[in-house]
């Protein structure tokens, strides 16, 4: 039995946005799990690794960096494939998976190396574990009275696994918002001869050569052992979101990264809305002890997102678009009386501006610390409670092209808003910024980042609503435009192309070839995220962004989803339901 409507609205507002004040929270469940006669490796979203695809026939817990290298020269010495993981397992991509068959891959976690968090006040630096999760350094350093600047919006991460896909928040002023560059030195655990027991320990700062190859490395050089980051005194931010029609959106973006240090802007394209957030660092003895508790990262009852969950698959199965623009519509209302997490004093949003420490106000993921008490609540998507189940596609963009980007989106969004309720569900197009870089896999340029998020089905071969929307915005950005994809995030024809828009790709490959010569840290699957590799095309394989479609069967015809051309990118090829909702909006491409 289909749920009404104002359920599903309900359901999802207490999903996205309620949080009762005492909950009892199960942490997310470790990204390996063994038996008896295998490890099996997943990712938090359970999007990956259910088909046990990621198996291997162990796992490697050091704690030391002696360890870690002890861990790579046995692998080495066995001529092995490695790859490993953190405490987390946020990636979407397959990188962390090894290659296939079993007995020839060994996984290293690093979940228990972190103990080391060394704070150096005088040269306002910290020098670190690569496991350390990112809350417990940023809590550390803001005890010292110091600050991290670059602060990613997600804590449930490691700092190893942030400096190596190039995770970021959101600035174009000082260094800028990514975090690797930040980094100021860092240790590397690679393969090596005999003479040096199989494997060493090499140190990079500044001045080495290989300093911007290994700042965003993928895990494909060797294991980072150590990173060594500036920081600077402590301060405070202030926050106000500021709520605008987005007609001048396109031509606002810009002075708006400008203007304020931390800006970023959440575009919400059926509800014609742009949210501003005007975001600027103030003086530590400022009024204030507010807290960043992003809605989407608080801890959730484990029955509401699972309600959730059904009835989005029941507005899915139904076709019911008005009933989506319904839950966005109300969702929005609810985010913004709430300041979408943002409180005062740490307890609730009394108003504008919000203000507090720098390590409270950025990075949040309150989900992911809740004691394991009594199950009642979890993070919103943990997949074994049947709750949210999403796609997150993140392109980057020169600073010079987004404006035309924004343009087509509109002309998309135009042929009929309702279409563009599915991701306003979600958070919208958030939009940030992200300055030029060195590092060889970072950005040349000054950037601008969007994130979207979107219904994913439970099976590879079902339709969404709307679907062929999303895959044309997904090819106007990295196709037309010819924006980057985040390494961690994205379907994998993001990553297409994606070694003819690095300057520098050639000589991260000539280092990677010398410090791992027999491709112990590379498989197939994260040689198809570096070397942008399709995929032989079979039936429904655009259905999952495996591939783009070239013809109907790569669609799911028997669901009427065919082959079709962009309706703003002509060169777009997508999925697109061929029944009566379209000729309903007059289109019959």
């Amino acid at each position: 039995m289909v749920w009404p409507v104002w359920l599903a609205i309900q359901g999802l507002i207490l999903a996205i946005g309620f949080t009762p004040l005492v909950t009892r929270a199960i942490p997310p469940q470790p990204p390996v799990l063994c038996n008896e006669k295998a490890c099996l490796v997943s990712n938090s979203y359970g999007v990956w690794g259910d088909r046990k695809e990621c198996r291997v026939s162990g796992i490697v817990y050091p704690t030391t960096e002696e360890e870690l290298r002890v861990a790579v020269a046995q692998a080495n010495q066995k001529k092995q494939k490695v790859k490993v993981v953190t405490g987390f397992g946020h990636n979407i991509p397959k990188l962390t998976c090894p290659a296939s068959p079993s007995d020839s891959a060994v996984v290293i976690s690093t979940s228990r190396y972190n103990s080391i968090i060394d704070v150096n006040t005088k040269d306002r630096t910290v020098t670190v574990d690569s496991g350390v999760g990112l809350r417990d350094l940023i809590n550390r350093v803001e005890e010292a009275g110091l600050s991290l600047v670059p602060s990613p919006y997600w804590e449930g991460v490691s700092i190893g696994g942030i400096v190596s896909t190039g995770s970021h928040g959101s600035s174009w002023w000082g260094k800028g918002g990514a975090v690797h560059d930040h980094v100021v030195g860092l240790s590397l655990v690679v393969p090596s001869g005999a003479s040096d027991g199989y494997a060493k320990v090499i140190r990079i700062n500044g001045p080495d050569p290989l300093f911007n190859v290994a700042r965003v490395s993928l895990g494909l050089l060797g294991v980072i052992s150590k990173i060594k980051l500036s920081l600077e005194p402590g301060f405070k931010r202030s926050i106000t979101n500021s709520f605008k029609d987005d007609a001048g959106l396109e031509d606002e973006f810009l002075a708006h990264a400008q203007k304020h240090e931390f800006a970023d802007i959440t575009w919400y394209p059926s509800q014609h809305q742009a949210v501003y957030r005007n975001d600027d660092r103030v003086p530590l003895n400022s009024s204030g002890d507010g807290i960043n508790d992003f809605l989407g990262f608080q801890s959730t009852f484990i029955l509401v997102t699972s309600g959730v969950r059904a009835s989005e698959k029941a507005l899915e199965s139904s076709r019911n678009v008005k009933g989506k623009c319904a839950m966005a519509a109300t969702t929005g209302g609810y985010k913004k009386l709430v300041a979408n997490g943002l409180k005062n004093n740490n307890i609730i949003f009394t108003g504008y501006p919000v203000v507090g420490r720098q390590g409270r106000m950025q990075t949040s993921g309150s989900c992911q610390h809740s004691p394991a008490t009594t199950i009642t609540s979890s993070c919103a998507w943990d997949p074994r409670f049947k709750g949210l189940r999403f796609y997150e596609t993140t392109a980057i963009f020169p600073a010079s092209k987004f404006r035309d980007f924004i343009k087509d989106v509109k002309k998309l969004r135009d042929f009929q808003p309702d279409n563009f309720c599915g991701v306003d569900i979600y958070n919208g197009f958030l939009i940030r910024f992200i300055k030029a870089s060195g590092a060889y896999l970072g950005q040349s340029e000054d950037s601008v980042v969007v994130d979207f998020n979107y219904y994913r089905a439970d099976e590879p071969l079902t339709p969404r609503l709307n679907q062929d929307v999303w895959e044309e915005v997904e090819q106007i950005a990295f196709f037309k435009y010819r924006a980057k994809p985040h390494w961690a995030k994205n379907r994998n024809l993001a990553f297409l192309g994606v070694q003819q828009k690095y300057c520098n790709f050639s000589k991260f490959i000539t280092a990677k070839k010398q410090l791992d010569p027999q491709g112990m840290f590379s498989s197939d699957w994260s040689d198809e995220i570096l070397l942008g590799r399709e995929i032989t095309k079979g039936d429904g394989c655009a259905m999952e962004g495996q591939c783009i479609c070239s013809e109907d069967r790569h669609c799911n015809p028997d669901k009427q989803y065919l082959c079709k051309q962009g309706l703003v990118y002509a060169e777009a090829r997508v999925c697109r339901y061929s029944g009566t909702q379209m000729f309903r909006v007059g289109l019959t491409l």
